[in-house]
């Protein structure tokens, strides 16, 4: 078949539509690269914002670190993306969005490779914190720029791709902390006064593949969509024509393309520049900002904005919450039970082993620089569990219904969440603490039911606030954790069992949640996790 030849349909037009003009490019390596590039930037987010969580159960010695410390530094990744998601969204639908990823990206990787140089608690919360703010700019915006790159029939197979490659890097993140992380080699660099150790180039490794993608994000061009709802046919025109030589190869004829017919959407944009171009002042900026969130907030929209926001909040606190600490407290619990201990909770062995100042101690007896090799088979199992259960979920969602697995989720986690309070059987109270973090499954659902909620005129900000909620939870959750855990454990673990529970009854009151899911909306959040 010769690819170089467009439909007759097609060719027959001068001006083409833009999602014809992608179907005249094909779908081939370009597509396939660019799946892959998204779904490591993707991957690189969650490994700048999790990966943290094997750092703070190894570097409390070298830091210096208390519980509520950690805490703090395992949730300061995750406040930078929340305070700066608004900045990077205005930017990207202004200043384009490979202008946002690729210098995003590499700021990331910088702010990395200094933190992991940082001899103190406040100096590597403020780089983790800046990390949080350039991470966010690239995994808030990729997904527009894949998605600009294809016509609708292949606009969710090119997400479930980018997804897939994501759950792969969800996948290799306790294999990439075992082959760090569990070396035991230093380096002494005497002029920064350090000793460099395993955990510090875990972090720079979790920063690798957001650098190589920003690096091969340099040679693509800005998305077409983009550009042409800017007003520039011709450059969008050349950037589908560079798409068309990407897979069909260099020597291949040029497209029949003379133009790129307008859209309703152009001309709203051009609306969008214009009134813009007329803003002058904060002031002015802030009005255009409130005029497009507070609708959320008023009216018959107030109820719906209100229970996503709690679901999401929820969800987060728990999921990504009590997550930053599965390493530290599962290499306790595998601690206890190298001593000959058979029967003890979690909490006990938190009391007995945690409750301690990393500085009044020792090395030899708190400095634990390398973590139990069931501590990255748990994690591996979690990882594929969480991997699997999207796919089910994937396949079911239709026929089961949202209603049913959302409160089967929610009900399930917060009941292993209150029991591990009271399970003695240390194997048994890990699985529970395995399921309660499991929770993360609602995000996806509470994603799909958001977008099914609104109107297309508000259904981006509404998928941006509740997430905005839902990343405030993780900060909650990994402060709470740091500030109750060897204190008061058994709360530290009810109260997350007690807000799932509650989330589950809340979900009866979704507007429309008896209705069927469909699997687009599914697919396009798939990576709820991030």
């Amino acid at each position: 078949m010769d690819h170089s030849k467009p439909t007759t349909a097609v060719t027959n037009e001068k001006g083409v539509t833009f999602d014809d003009a992608l179907s005249m490019a094909k779908f081939g390596v370009c597509n396939i690269v660019l799946m892959a590039i998204s779904g490591t930037i993707l991957a690189a987010f969650l490994l700048e914002t999790l990966g943290i969580s094997y750092v703070i159960a190894v570097a409390g010695c070298d830091l210096q670190l208390s519980t509520q410390e950690k805490g703090s530094l395992s949730a300061v990744g995750f406040l930078g993306v929340i305070v700066s998601s608004h900045l990077w969204g205005f930017l990207a639908d202004t200043r384009g969005r490979r202008k946002v990823i690729v210098p995003t990206l590499l700021l990331t990787f910088v702010m990395t490779v200094i933190s992991s140089f940082m001899t103190n608690f406040w100096l590597i919360t403020f780089f983790r914190f800046l990390a949080g703010i350039f991470i966010s700019g690239s995994s808030a915006t990729i997904y527009a720029y894949l998605g600009e790159f294809h016509n609708q029939q292949n606009g969710s197979r090119a997400i479930m791709g980018a997804s897939f490659v994501f759950g792969l890097g969800c996948i290799l993140l306790p294999g990439i902390a075992f082959g760090v992380i569990n070396q035991e080699w230093e380096l002494l660099i005497s002029p920064l006064g350090i000793i460099y150790r395993p955990w510090r180039l875990f972090l720079v490794v979790c920063s690798i593949p957001g650098l190589i993608a920003g690096f091969i994000l340099i040679w693509f061009p800005e998305s077409p969509k983009f550009v042409l709802m800017q007003g520039d046919v011709t450059q969008a025109i050349e950037t589908v024509q560079w798409i068309h030589r990407f897979n069909c190869g260099r020597k291949v004829e040029p497209l029949p393309i003379e133009s790129i017919l307008g859209e309703t959407e152009a001309q709203q944009s051009k609306d969008r520049r214009a009134e813009l171009s007329r803003t002058k002042g904060i002031s002015a900026l802030a009005k255009l900002v409130w005029n497009q969130t507070a609708p959320l907030f008023m009216g018959s929209f107030l109820k719906k904005t209100m229970i996503v926001c709690f679901l999401q909040f929820g969800t987060y606190l728990t999921s990504h919450g009590t997550y930053m600490f599965f390493p530290s407290i599962l290499n306790q619990v595998m601690e206890a039970r190298e001593t000959g201990q058979d029967r003890f909770s979690i909490c006990e062995v938190v009391y007995e082993r945690g409750n301690f100042s990393t500085t009044e101690l020792d090395a030899d007896e708190t400095c634990h620089q390398t973590l139990d090799v069931t501590i990255y088979e748990m994690s591996f199992i979690l990882e594929v569990i969480y991997a699997l259960g999207f796919a089910i979920i994937e396949m079911i969602i239709n026929t089961v219904g949202r209603l049913p697995i959302l409160v089967f989720v929610f009900a399930g986690c917060g009941i292993a969440g209150l029991l591990m309070t009271f399970v003695d059987i240390p194997m048994l109270a890990v699985w529970c603490y395995m399921i309660l973090v499991m929770c993360g499954f609602a995000g996806s659902i509470v994603n799909a039911i958001t977008v099914d909620l609104f109107p297309t005129n508000l259904r981006a900000m509404a998928v941006c606030i509740s997430s905005m909620f839902g990343r405030l939870g993780g900060v909650a959750g990994a402060n709470l954790f740091g500030l109750l855990l060897e204190t008061r454990c058994e709360l530290t673990f009810a109260i997350p069992g007690t807000l799932l529970i509650a989330c589950g009854l809340l979900s009866f009151f979704i507007p429309n949640i008896y209705r069927r899911g469909t699997r687009p909306e599914m697919r396009h959040s798939v990576s709820s996790r991030v």
